[in-house]
Order: C-alpha cells, then sequence, then structure tokens
C-alpha cells in the first residue's frame, strides 16, 4: 500500500456509542475510601465521582464536535493506515509549513488554542511574526487514525508515515517540527532522515 490523496474527514460519534458510554459511566463501581482522607492516599473517590457524574450528564459531545468539525479535518491512507490530521493554512505571504505532533496520553485537541496564533498571528498581537501552514496529525492509534495492527510498529514507522503525509500528500518539501513525549521522539527520528 501506497500513499494516497487527503480526504476531508468528518467527525461523527453515532449515538449508540455516546448513550453507551454514559450507561458504563452511570453503572460505575465505586471503590471504598477511608473517611476524610481527600487525596492524602490517592484519587480522592467523592471529587471523580463529581466528575464521572459531569461527564454522564452534562458533557455535551455535539459540542465539541461541531467545534472539531470546524477544522479542516482530514485523513489520508499512508502505507496501509487512515491517518487524521488537521491542516490549516497560514495567512499572508510564504506560510512556514510545521508538523506538530502530541504525545501519550494526548490527542492533537491540545493544540487547538495555539493553532490560530500561528496561522494568523497578526490577528492576535504579533504582525510581524511569520505566518504558518500547521499539520497536526494524530499519531497511529490516537484520535481519528487508524490502530496499527503489525507487531513493532514504533516511532521509526510512525515518522516514516508523518514524513509522507508532509511531503508525499501535503507537498511540502522541507517543514518544520515539534512534538512532546513520544511525539518528540518521530519528531527526532524525522530530523534523522
Amino acid at each position: 500500500a501506497g500513499t494516497g490523496k487527503a480526504e476531508p474527514f468528518t467527525i461523527a460519534v453515532p449515538d449508540e456509542t455516546l448513550k453507551d458510554l454514559r450507561a458504563r459511566l452511570l453503572a460505575t463501581r465505586w471503590p471504598d475510601q477511608i473517611e476524610g482522607s481527600g487525596w492524602a492516599y490517592g484519587m480522592d473517590t467523592a471529587y471523580l465521582k463529581e466528575l464521572v457524574a459531569y461527564w454522564a450528564k452534562d458533557y455535551d459531545w455535539r459540542a465539541q464536535e461541531k467545534k472539531l468539525n470546524a477544522l479542516h479535518n482530514y485523513r489520508a491512507e499512508i502505507d496501509g493506515l487512515r491517518i487524521h490530521f488537521v491542516h490549516e493554512r497560514g495567512k499572508g505571504p510564504n506560510p512556514i509549513p510545521v508538523l506538530m505532533l502530541h504525545g501519550w496520553p494526548s490527542t492533537y485537541v491540545q493544540f487547538l488554542k495555539i493553532i490560530p496564533l500561528l496561522t494568523d498571528p497578526a490577528a492576535h498581537g504579533a504582525p510581524n511574526a511569520p505566518s504558518f501552514d500547521v499539520v497536526v496529525a494524530s499519531l497511529p492509534g490516537y484520535g481519528f487514525s487508524d490502530i496499527p495492527r503489525e507487531k513493532g510498529f514504533a516511532t521509526r514507522a510512525i515518522a516514516e508515515r508523518m514524513t509522507k503525509l508532509m511531503t508525499d500528500v501535503l507537498g511540502y518539501p522541507k517543514f518544520a517540527l515539534r512534538g512532546s513525549d513520544i511525539g518528540g521522539s518521530i519528531v527526532h527520528q524525522i530530523s534523522l532522515a
């Protein structure tokens, strides 16, 4: 399998999946906790019960889904795996392409607040700063990217696919990199190639 083109992607979690999640959250079996211990011996069960109740009853996934879908989401098949990514183009002349990779146990959503600052710095108080074509990819097995099905799939294999995403799919012969945690290891592998 080779490299495919970028295809628009819309996040649409089925209602059944959300209903199942709510049911699972509401059916949580809670551990005992020493009365009055709070956080002294780990997670405070009272706090966790409030948090789970919020996720089960009050969290509005559809509102979040709408915000995520406001971005330019895509998927491209690269060597047998569909890789999800957001591609937001920079404003102004000659934006610098940058690939941003999350770590573990994070996802691409950690970059949502910085994307507009990079794509349109002038609108955020930095009129002389360069703009960036921002590509935020979901690592294989995270977010809306496929889960690898082969043994030994590690940073080098991911680095090869991320390089192909930037060069073959998006057409950037050169690009900047940013990564944290496992994303940092992948960035290191890409820079060695």
